[in-house]
């Protein structure tokens, strides 16, 4: 074995490169109790890599087509060897990296490490941080099941809010005009392909910053950053300072390997989130949700009144970019300790609390119909229909229609009452709306009801008078 490490050495310079990596000094401070508090890098790059890990054992398996990506997903939780086990902790160790890579950044802003001279430190992860949140998206999409398909669509419609390139964003987000194929190829390229190499390349430029302008000393109250005595004071910090290695690096090893061991452990016994009912863009019966730590957004769009949808769906992304970007430039010096700084506590604290309840509200969902399997029309709107308009009654409850309107009291409420629709419309007006859709919500159903469905539909509805 020495024989050889000496060879390898002597042709690739390994001593030379990276022993001043793991053997680089840090603040003595991180050898006492403080230096748990700076495991969360790390422990973030250790999950990374297990998804890279389980992402290609996935990727082995799965088929990125539309007839086929859902049945593959079914084989690989219920029949392939250890595929429920990878997949589940493909799944934890998605929602683990969010939770990790939100705390990492909260310890370094809190701590003041975003100061002079580290703030491409933090803009480098806070392009990790918006990275891993599209990973964690894309890879819900991959699912295919109902909840990812109309999940699409919701995206589509957000992004074409967008003022003058809206439309263009749409376009490129479902890879077309419609989702399909080319839709669910496009997202698989993405997260298979497009992040992860992104990833890996600002992994590269956030490890080189932390080495090269070094892990900040702890806070202490009274003592910030000044500009022109802050690099010789640090100096002085790391001339007293213990190397990285062995003294720090082993809470990291052990934080990561617990962290690791939880996401298997939950694996194993909770298992993968389940997959929904197979795609069908006729049954919109669907009330996709999306995974919990975007369940706070869902819960914001569906609460905040529909005026409003634009302005939040637009401007809160921008202010998120422009303070995660900002932030460094506009107070790269002054004071670090918390306890000095109360507005930096509050600009996590309140968000944090009001997140916590809007995942709640999201998880309760109190605005939407109970969608069930066993959903029904009140007795006085079946009673003394006939066969064909029983079967048009049944449609309306197997395509999503009641989930959106109201009959006798029974159903949704964000399209138009439809008890007494036939006094109101004549049936080709009926028919008409049913194909082309309308008021903004309404999908068209032209290409996906049959002619039999749509002409006991139309005399269902033309007994509501």
């Amino acid at each position: 074995m020495r024989r050889l490490l000496r060879w390898l050495n002597e042709r690739l310079e390994l001593q030379d490169s990276l022993v001043p990596l793991v053997d680089h000094p840090v603040p003595r401070e991180l050898g006492s109790r403080v230096g748990w508090f700076y495991v969360f890098g790390s422990v973030t790059l250790a999950l990374f890599i297990v998804q890279v890990v389980t992402g290609v054992a996935l990727a082995m398996t799965y088929v990125p087509a539309p007839i086929s990506a859902y049945d593959s997903l079914r084989f690989i939780t219920d029949d392939a060897v250890l595929g429920r086990l990878v997949r589940g902790i493909h799944y934890w160790g998605a929602a683990a990296m969010v939770i990790l890579v939100l705390v990492h950044m909260t310890q370094v802003f809190l701590f003041g490490a975003h100061r002079y001279p580290r703030e491409l430190n933090w803009m480098s992860g806070s392009i990790l941080l918006l990275l891993t949140l599209a990973m964690a998206f894309t890879g819900q999409l991959l699912r295919w099941d109902q909840d990812a398909y109309w999940a699409v669509v919701v995206a589509a419609e957000q992004v074409g809010r967008v003022p003058l390139i809206g439309d263009l964003m749409a376009h490129v987000v479902v890879a077309g005009n419609d989702v399909g194929g080319a839709t669910l190829t496009r997202f698989f390229a993405t997260h298979v392909f497009l992040i992860p190499a992104l990833i890996f390349g600002l992994i590269g430029v956030h490890l080189y910053l932390v080495v090269k302008r070094g892990i900040s000393e702890p806070p202490k109250p009274g003592q910030g950053v000044d500009r022109a005595t802050y690099k010789e004071r640090y100096e002085a910090v790391l001339a007293q300072g213990i190397p990285f290695y062995p003294e720090v690096v082993w809470r990291d090893v052990v934080v990561a390997f617990g962290a690791v061991a939880i996401v298997v452990a939950l694996a194993a016994t909770v298992g993968p989130v389940a997959l929904g009912q197979p795609p069908d863009p006729t049954v919109i019966l669907a009330d996709p949700r999306p995974d919990w730590y975007f369940l706070g957004y869902f819960a914001l769009l569906a609460l905040i009144p529909p005026d409003a949808e634009t302005v939040v769906i637009v401007l809160l992304p921008l202010l998120a970019f422009a303070f995660l970007f900002l932030l460094p430039l506009a107070r790269p010096f002054g004071e670090r300790h918390w306890s000095r700084r109360p507005g930096a506590v509050a600009v996590v604290a309140i968000p944090f609390i009001a997140y916590v309840a809007l995942i709640v509200a999201g998880e309760q969902s109190p605005w939407s119909p109970i969608l069930t399997r066993t959903a029904s029309l009140p007795p006085a709107v079946t009673a003394g229909l006939d066969a064909q308009q029983r079967r048009g009654a049944d449609l309306f409850l197997s395509k999503g229609c009641w989930s959106c309107h109201m009959i006798d009291g029974s159903g949704g409420r964000k399209g138009p009452d439809l008890s007494r629709i036939a006094a109101r419309q004549s049936p080709d007006r009926i028919v008409q709306r049913i194909l082309s859709g309308g008021g903004g919500n309404m999908p068209s159903y032209a290409a996906t009801i049959s002619p039999q469905d749509l002409a006991d539909l139309t005399a269902f509805l033309e007994t509501r008078r």
